[in-house]
Order: C-alpha cells, then structure tokens, then sequence
C-alpha cells in the first residue's frame, strides 16, 4: 500500500488525510504539537466551546481511521525535531504540508522590538493554551492598541474586555488603515464587545475623518446602517473597560520607555482614495503620536520558512505553470531548479497564508487531496518506513511522540482534570504536563501481571 506523510494536524491537514485514507492509501501525520486540531484547537475564541466539541468529534473520527496514523510532539523542518531531507529518506508515495502559517508578519517598524509587541497569532495561542506559548510572557498594560479591523482583531479586543483573568486593560484601542466602512469584522461577532463602545469617543472620531472618507463617496450618516448598528440603538454609557477606534492612520514608529516597553505609537494620518472598485489608504506627511503601553498586530500571518520548502513572500512556492491544470496550485515548485518537487504538495494555509476559516480550509484540503490522489495513481510502489520504524528512529534522538493511544490517555487525563474543576473542558498548558499525563494514565491502565 502507497504511503502518504501529511505534515500537519490542523483542519486541513486532517481533512485532506480523510480524504486521502478513504481513497485506500495509508497516511502517517505528523503533527508539531501533541494535539491534533491546529487553528480549530488553538485559535478559535476558548468561549466557543459548541464549536470547538463539534471539531473535536469530527477530527477524532478522523483519526479512528484505521489507515490512518497518528504522531504528535514532532515538528518538521530547519533545527526541529525531524528536518525535511530525514523525512524524504522515510520515502512516502507523497508529502502533503499543512503546516498553516505558523511565521509572523511583521511590519518592520522602528522600536517593533519592544516588549509589549506582539503578533496577533502567538496572543491568541497564549490564552488557547498552546505550549510554549501558553507560558510566555504576554503581558499587557492598561492601553492596548490592536492594528487591524477584522475578527481576529475583535476576539482579541473581547478577550482583553471580557475574559482576560488579570483584567489591566483600561481602554483598548482598535487602529485601523482606512475607515469605518472597511471594517472587515461579522456583526455577531462585534456583538461581543460592543457594550464596551465609547460612543461619544467613536462620534468624535467620525467627525475627525469624516472629510477624508467623503473623498472617496462615503457618508458617516450611513455608518450606522452598515458596519456598526449599535450607534443606531438608544444611547447607553460604555461597559469598563472602553473601546475605542482610531481610523485612517497607520503605525509608523513604536517609541518604548526606559524600562524597553513601548510608552508610544507614532502613527501616520492617511487618505482614503479609490482603487479597484474599492478604497484603499494612502498615507500623508502628517503624523499623531498615541500613547499604549501595548500593541498586538492582527494583520495576517506568513508561512514558516524553517520548514525548509521554497518560500517567498507570506507562502510557499507553487508551480507557476497553471496551462498544466488547477493541480499547479497545489505543487511545491522549487525556483532555484525551475521543476515542481515530484510529488510534494501544499493545503490550507501552507499554500496561501490567513486565507478564510476552517470551512475554506477543509474546502482547499479536499481540492488538493483530489491532485494528490491523481498523482498516487500513477506513482511507482516505494519501501517507505512502517510507523513503528519512524517512531524508533525519532525516540533514538530523545524525542517523545504521542500516538493515538497517547491522545486517548490524554482525553481521559483531561476529562478528569475538567469534571474536577467543574469545567466544560480543560486543557493542559505545557508539553511535560501533558506528557506526564499520558504516562500517568497509561499506568493507571496497565494490567497488573498475576501471581503464578
């Protein structure tokens, strides 16, 4: 039987092994972290539990696959655990990578590296719970400015109102490049945080940009009907701590403090100018400097170039060729040589960075899992390692992986853990914790051997 190695447990990840394991190939996933789930696991907001239980079972089915192998705790690529040419020695049929996008935009400000700046990806991973940045520090002060305007930049700003344990915020701040009538964020998800709206500061703000955004045909009349309802709603004083907007301005220069935390936020005024049917920002000379103490970029995030693929910009390289059919799109294309790299594919958000939630993801995996399955018809038969000898020659060098019978153990440990804490669920925050867990649970289960 052809083996296929999926790199990467994330919605993608699994739904294009489903796919592929269904077809009658073997897949053997390996997975960074110990759990399966990714984004669906790790990013959607912790209050969400109906969404997130509902995955949970759709991927757990997924890995009851029989054909299907698990290995978690195992990353991939330059200085991990496994790097990418010790993979292609295993010599599966296929390499399927979906990583996700696991690098970090950056903006490339003076003063970006201070402390109290971070990206928007590893914030939310530290309050989902995912090591090791469950337990890092992602401190933040009493002004938070988020920079972006769609729902990874509201559930941020609801964690920080809302749920934040150390509740320091005073007032967070969403700065946004262009106007109101650009918010990128749902209405059901805005519901969540906007009882904390400073209205009087947001119709102050509208009347700041009001000429600039009229530029470009919009009217602030109409802003009540399109993006933010609320204003059209009797008036109620903010819930504490305050939201509040800063629109058409862009960060220019983060300026820390003594003590290497950023004090302030130079920010550059913008217009707003028609373009393609749309708008789009265009700065000026002018600038305004704000103080936070603060600053979580929520502006998408790039592909990790450790994993050792072709990449440029924010994703991995594909096969330019599309006169060859859709399945280019899907081909890893080594530049340097100018040949796709046979029989090495790319889905989700490994092949096009922060595109959609986890229906387009599963949508991207399927799609691509279809390529792959054209190619593994026509593939030759290879001696790939069993499971059993990959996790001998992994454990060699010290690593520990989790299986399927360790996510088992894991779940049990985990249950017990919620029920006793009186929790819908729990989640450990470190990988020796949970590591230990499955230990303990793999020898509370063990039969004790009889007296003869």
């Amino acid at each position: 039987m052809k083996v296929v190695f999926v790199v990467g447990a994330g919605p993608a990840g699994l739904y294009a092994s489903q796919k592929i394991a269904r077809a009658g190939y073997s897949v053997i996933i390996l997975n960074r972290d110990i759990k399966p789930g990714g984004l669906a696991e790790y990013g959607i907001y912790p209050a969400k539990e109906k969404m997130k239980g509902g995955l949970r079972k759709q991927f757990a089915k997924i890995l009851e696959l029989p054909q299907v192998s698990y290995f978690g705790h195992l990353p991939v690529g330059q200085g991990y655990a496994l790097h990418l040419d010790e993979l292609r020695e295993l010599d599966p049929a296929a390499l399927v990578f979906a990583v996700g996008a696991q690098g970090t935009k950056k903006l490339g400000l003076p003063g970006e590296e201070a402390r109290g700046v971070y990206s928007a990806k590893n914030f939310v991973y530290h309050y989902n719970r995912l090591p090791p940045f469950s337990t890092q520090d992602y401190s933040t002060g009493k002004r938070v400015a988020i920079v972006g305007m769609g729902n990874v930049a509201v559930d941020i700003a609801r964690w920080l109102l809302e749920d934040d344990p150390e509740h320091k915020a005073e007032e967070v701040t969403i700065v946004a490049r262009r106007g109101p009538f650009e918010a990128k964020f749902d209405e059901k998800e805005f519901a969540h945080v906007e009882q904390h709206l400073d209205r009087r500061s947001f119709q102050d703000e509208l009347e700041r940009v009001k000429d600039r955004i009229a530029a470009v045909g919009e009217d602030i009349a109409k802003v009540p009907e399109t993006t933010f309802p609320i204003l059209a709603r009797p008036y109620t004083e903010p819930v504490k701590p305050r939201l509040r907007f800063r629109f058409l301005c862009s960060p220019k220069e983060i300026v820390p403090s003594a003590d290497g935390r950023i004090a302030k936020l130079v920010v550059t005024e913008n217009l707003l100018v028609a373009r393609d049917g749309g708008t789009a920002a265009k700065a000026t000379d002018q600038t305004d400097t704000l103080d936070f103490d603060t600053m979580i970029f929520a502006i998408g995030d790039t592909a990790d170039p450790n994993v050792g693929l072709p990449f440029a910009k924010d994703s991995y390289v594909t096969n330019p060729d599309t006169t060859t059919g859709e399945h280019a799109a899907y081909e890893v294309f080594d530049s340097a040589t100018g040949k796709v790299m046979t029989g090495t594919f790319v889905v989700g958000w490994a092949r096009k960075a922060s595109e959609g939630l986890v229906g387009v993801a599963r949508f991207d995996a399927e799609k691509g899992a279809t390529h792959i399955l054209q190619y593994l018809e026509g593939a030759a038969d290879r001696q790939t390692a069993t499971p059993t000898e990959i996790a001998k020659r992994i454990e060699r060098g010290g690593r520990q992986l989790v299986d399927k019978a360790g996510l088992e153990c894991l779940g049990r440990a985990e249950a017990a853990q919620a029920q006793a804490l009186g929790l819908p669920s729990f989640k450990f925050a470190e990988d020796a914790k949970m590591l230990a867990a499955i230990a303990e649970e793999k020898r509370a289960n063990t039969p004790v051997p009889a007296d003869d």
